[in-house]
């Protein structure tokens, strides 16, 4: 089974940035994306990348803030997120899918979570 594992969260000044990175074992070749849930609140697509990495797609509210990227040859899918906000804070899941199509709203592996939390 693909494992996916998530690194670079912590804690960042509001207007500060932070890049998330999600590595996949096994050189997996599968569409990737980033998951976020803050506290009390569901679980939301936040940005989404295909492959080779050709097409993304984001959460509305992060658009011109976030950016998804792939590096191939690793298998890793990073976040940059720059001008965060405090309603950015929340854990943030990396995720891959089967097939593109499922990607956002049905995806099939995990990453266990890392911690973004923005303070004013």
């Amino acid at each position: 089974q693909v494992q996916l594992v998530e690194s670079g969260g912590g804690l960042v000044q509001a207007g500060g940035s932070l890049r998330l990175s999600c590595a996949a074992s096994g050189r997996a070749v599968l569409p990737m994306g980033w998951f976020r849930q803050a506290p009390g609140k569901e679980r939301e697509f936040v940005a989404g990348i295909d492959w080779p990495g050709s097409n993304t797609m984001y959460l509305g509210s992060v658009k011109d803030r976030f950016t998804i990227s792939r590096d191939s040859a690793k298998s890793t899918v990073a976040l940059q997120m720059n001008s965060l906000n405090v309603e950015d804070t929340a854990i943030y899941y990396c995720a891959a899918a089967r097939l593109l199509g499922l990607l956002r709203t049905k995806p099939d592996i995990w990453g266990q979570g890392t911690q973004v939390t923005v303070s004013s």
